[in-house]
């Protein structure tokens, strides 16, 4: 069956991770995504590893079921073409600054006098309202900006430190298809195209401050910035005698049961661990008391106490656990594929499951400039056409 986003067409002119993880998941919902390239390439297919030269892991990991062609943008035939591929586009997507794609003459109006009803979406840094707008941005200065490294010294790290995930770029990615789909529905209702901006900062903050907003979320404020849960040094993986364990013991049937489970049931009357209220007023408190416990046992004692007390623990897997992990192999989550040039590759399923339209992995991460030719043909241009832009080096076929 075809995906739900089956007919559209997405015009992708992003690179590095953010966008295209984002035009990514558009692809996998069925849209038909066209990713215009460089005549260098993304940056990501440089990242090692890789078994051919373009092909990085990264790369291949956010650009499935897509199209690559290579257009020299700075040249005026390449630009040309890429906006022939706009006229027929219902999206392009771009991430980098709108300045550049300004002296580009690829911006808004720019495209939109070629195709009015176009959803023109724009990922980068800031808003261009406020005095950030020209700063360029990256997923460590973003995490910089909300606050991420602060918050981790905070939480009892050394030092302030990045998050150990391109959080910023993913994050935000998914934020930018959220705008693409609910634009095309938009238009759907309205028969008109707009321009959508999805700054990083300012998306990402929603997710920093949706806890962390704090006591600032009143005014005048009332207690401290901060989710103290979150920033108490003791909100990690316990210790136990061999291992590690990762439970939350979060409302107040868990605390019961695990204070009887550790022979303490008295507890349950003290006013620090009786209800949730006590408890998120003294997080260091309840947290050690916990990790104190688990020391007592192993990591095997605890994962039986805890799932029969049904307190809810899990494994802390290491990426190698992930990858034999029993449940996802019942789902099929990874999957064998077979790429042209790279041979076998571990794939990783869409993770939404649909009853009528599933999306699924129709295509291969493109080598670079693959589809240059056909992409064009489709867009009207002959092959003589397509030879001289390739000669000029507008295209690279």
């Amino acid at each position: 069956m075809p995906g739900p986003l089956d007919g559209v067409r997405v015009l992708d002119l992003t690179s590095v991770v953010m966008g295209p993880y984002a035009t990514q998941v558009l692809a996998d919902f069925g849209a038909d995504v066209v990713k215009v390239e460089s005549p260098e390439g993304d940056i990501m297919r440089y990242a090692w590893p890789f078994r051919s030269k373009g092909m990085g892991h990264i790369f291949l990991n956010a650009n499935r079921n897509k199209r690559g062609i290579v257009l020299d943008l700075k040249q005026a035939a390449g630009r040309e073409a890429c906006l022939a591929l706009a006229k027929r586009a219902d999206v392009l997507v771009y991430n980098i600054r709108p300045q550049a794609m300004a002296r580009l003459k690829l911006g808004y109006e720019d495209v939109k006098a070629v195709n009015p009803r176009i959803i023109y979406v724009g990922a980068f840094g800031y808003s261009q309202n406020g005095p950030y707008a020209a700063k360029a941005a990256y997923d460590d200065l973003i995490q910089g900006a909300a606050g991420l490294p602060w918050l981790a010294r905070e939480a009892g790290a050394d030092a302030p430190r990045y998050t150990p995930v391109i959080i910023a770029d993913r994050s935000v990615g998914l934020h930018v298809a959220n705008a693409v789909s609910a634009a095309l529905y938009a238009r759907e209702k309205t028969g008109k195209g707009q321009r959508v901006d999805v700054p990083m900062f300012e998306s990402l903050l929603q997710s920093v401050l949706g806890e962390h907003l704090g006591g600032y979320t009143f005014l005048p404020q009332v207690g401290e910035g901060g989710y103290r849960r979150m920033l108490t040094e003791y909100r990690r993986p316990y210790q136990t005698r061999d291992g590690y364990v990762c439970a939350l013991i979060y409302n107040d049937k868990h605390w019961k049961a695990f204070f009887e489970l550790v022979g303490r049931g008295e507890m349950a009357a003290d006013p620090r661990f009786a209800s949730a209220e006590g408890r998120s007023q003294d997080f260091d408190a309840v947290y050690s008391f916990v990790a104190e416990e688990m020391h007592k046992r192993t990591t095997g004692e605890w994962l039986a106490a805890l799932e029969q007390a049904d307190i809810p623990v899990q494994r802390m897997n290491s990426l190698e656990d992930i990858l034999n992990d029993p449940h996802l192999a019942a789902i099929g989550y990874f999957r064998e594929v077979e790429h042209p040039t790279e041979g076998t590759l571990r794939s990783m399923k869409v993770p939404s499951e649909w009853s009528e339209t599933p999306p699924e992995v129709r295509r291969h991460a493109p080598r670079l400039g693959e589809h240059t030719r056909e992409v064009l043909r489709e867009a009207g241009y002959s092959d003589a056409q397509i030879e001289a832009l390739a000669k000029s080096g507008a295209a690279r076929l």
